[in-house]
Formats: structure tokens, sequence, C-alpha cells
């Protein structure tokens, strides 16, 4: 189904599947009268395997441009070539290949090693004693010893972070069998490497000159890593999920954008800014985006993954929102960016006040790097509009 989709399909599934795709929050089920049910999307986009059957609700963005999106929300490095090249038909294999080419790369020129601390109890004297430690655990003894050593590895953050995302790909169901070979492949060759265990953090890694060449497998990784699960269920129903929200990653996509393109400017840029409508902070807002120079808020922008009426109207709702944000904010222009829309960049005029509310669409079809631009364009309209005696800075 495409995420627009508002018929959808009928189906036929025992409950426990019924039960975990409801779970799974990828679509809606609704009971029908032959006793199947009827799916609907219902905001979120990706894919569900369960019980031999997929569901794949597909974004109108294409899965490359998915892929960048929620890339580039949670690390502005990450590239519009990072994506290039993926299956747009399968999610699944789209991820696979896009894991395998770049951790190929990765690997090109052997596996990456570096330097961890470790602290154990030895035979013999290896870097630090631990006096403390000795003392605690063998008093009066002179061995073991109780030491902290640095020792050159290829079990670093970089390729535990790598081999996970290369298992969990491979407990994903019905791959094609020349990727899944590729997956065990880089599997192996990362052997040195200790997995993660699940629920565990993804480990802190910093792209440096040494580990230049991981960073693009890296960051598909953390992808993969943060979006895409598989567990067994009841009855021991495997279900594999990647399932994403779209209107949270267009806001954190924004938020990110903004933040890159102000970063050369005076002040700070902020997302999910606390502000209240009312003097006695009842009426609690958070703003998607606020910029403050010398603390005081300039600009104001708010996220909105919605479409435009066939008569070119947004929602009525959001322009509230918006005029309350300025009232808060003491601001006279909101900027309401949209996923979409007919009729360019409009101005709205509010009655009796001097607030204008500029809707703004971004165009997600377009080139990531052409997105990129367009909300520069953005990003500079708003600093000049906003911010006149600090345009120049």
């Amino acid at each position: 189904m495409a995420e627009n989709d508002t018929v959808g399909v009928e189906v036929s599934c025992p409950p426990p599947v019924a039960t975990a795709l409801t779970a799974s929050g990828l679509v809606r089920l609704t009971p029908t009268a032959d006793g199947t049910w009827r799916l609907t999307p219902c905001g979120r986009v990706g894919a569900v395997r369960m019980g031999g059957m997929d569901v794949v609700v597909t974004p109108k963005v294409g899965i490359s441009r998915l892929l960048f999106l929620l890339g580039y929300a949670h690390d502005p490095g990450f590239r519009p070539e990072d994506v290039q090249g993926t299956d747009e038909n399968d999610l699944w294999s789209a991820v696979a290949e896009t894991l395998c080419r770049h951790t190929e790369r990765a690997l090109a020129r052997g596996v990456l090693q570096g330097y961890n601390t470790v602290e154990d109890d030895l035979r013999h004297v290896r870097g630090r004693i631990l006096l403390g430690k000795q003392i605690a655990r063998h008093p009066g003894m002179l061995v073991p010893v109780e030491a902290r050593y640095d020792t050159f590895t290829v079990d670093i953050p970089e390729n535990r972070l790598l081999r996970t995302a290369l298992k969990r790909m491979l407990a994903t169901p019905r791959l094609p069998l020349a990727l899944r070979a590729r997956l065990r492949h880089f599997d192996a060759v990362l052997a040195g490497a200790t997995p993660l265990t699940a629920g565990a953090p993804i480990p802190a890694w910093q792209a440096t000159r040494l580990n230049h060449r991981y960073v693009p497998a890296l960051r598909i990784a953390e992808l993969v890593l943060r979006y895409q699960s598989f567990e067994v269920g009841t009855g021991g129903l495997a279900i594999a999920a990647f399932v994403v929200n779209m209107a949270t990653v267009f806001e954190n996509f924004i938020g990110s954008a903004l933040r890159e393109a102000w970063a050369h400017r005076p002040g700070r840029t902020r997302t999910q800014y606390p502000v209240s409508l009312d003097h006695d902070g009842t009426i609690r807002m958070k703003a998607d985006v606020v910029h403050t120079v010398d603390g005081v808020p300039r600009i104001v922008a708010d996220a909105k993954y919605k479409l435009e009426s066939s008569t070119g109207q947004y929602p009525n709702a959001d322009h509230y929102q918006m005029l309350a944000y300025c009232t808060a904010l003491n601001l006279p222009t909101a900027w309401l960016v949209y996923a979409h829309g007919l009729h360019g960049v409009r101005t709205r005029r509010v009655r009796h006040t001097d607030v204008e509310i500029v809707e703004y669409p971004i165009d997600l079809s377009a080139a990531p790097s052409a997105v990129l631009d367009q909300i520069d364009k953005l990003a500079m309209a708003a600093w000049v509009r906003s911010v006149p005696s600090a345009s120049t800075g």
C-alpha cells in the first residue's frame, strides 16, 4: 500500500498475526463482515514480515529518500550519496543492499583496529596496577595482579556496531540468497568484534581520519539498529519490522537541516522549544524549531507532514498553533514548513495583528541535495526577515 492509501486491502490472518501486526503500528486493522481484516495505513511507513505475510507501506518520497531523511535527521553528516542507487521496490532489499555496499567499501583495506582499555586480573604485570582493587580483592597476595592496560584489537565500537547491524539484517526472513550470502561474508570478516546485546545502546563513535572509510557504513548501520527489529513473539511467531513515523521523521529532518543552515549565524537553534501561552505557565507548548539570538527568540518554525487540500488550503489548526507561538514568543512571523505544496510559498496576514504566517512547502520528491538547497533558502528567508540587524553576521 502507498502511505496515502485510504482504501487499504482485505486479508485473512490468524489472531496472533493480527495482534502482532496491530502492535507494530504500521497499519490499522478493522474487522470486516466476512471475518477478514481490512488493513489501512495510519501515518507510518515501512515493512513487517510475520507468519508468511509481508505488509509494506511505501513512502511517497521513495525508499532512498526515506533513508536519507532518516539518516540526516540523526546526523547532518549523512550525505545523499550514502543511499544512492538503492532498490526502490523492496525496503528490506534496499536496506540490506545499502548496508552491504558500504560495508564492502569500509572493509576493502582490511578490518579497522584500535585500542581498547581492559581491566583484568593477570598472572604477570601489564600496564598499570590497580592498587585499590589489588588490596580489596587479593590482600597480601602478589598474584593475580589487578591491572589496567590497552590492547590493539578489532573489537572496537565501529566494528561492533557494523557487525550487529549485519546480524540484524541476517535475521530478516526471505532476503534474496545473494544478499544473504554477502551479509554472512561480511559477518565472518568481522568475527573478532563482539555483537551488541539486545537492548544495548548504540556505541558512541566519532568520524576521524582513521575511521573515515567506515563512516558511510556506520551511518547505515545506525539506521538499521534504530528502526529495524526482529523478535519471536507468542507461539514462536517470528516478526521482522522496519517501521517509522513519517511526521516525526520530517520534523526531525527539518530541525537538523535548519540547525545546520544557521550554524554559521549568531545565536542558537533549539528543537522542541518549551514555551507557555499564559503568565502562570499552565498552558504549555513546544515549538518544533526556535532560533534565539542573545537568548531572545527571533525565529519560530513548525514542520507539518501534511498535504494541502484540493483547493490549496492547509488545515486551519496549523495557523492557530503558529499564532499562539507568535503570541507567546512575541514574534511577528512564523514559518509553517510543509512536506508538499501545489501553490508555493504564501504569507497569511492575521487580522487585527501584525502577525504573518508563512506557508513554506518543501518538495521532498527532489534529489536530496536539492531538498537541502530548499532548506537553505528557507533559512535565509527567515533570517533576513526576522533578524535584519544581524543578516550580515
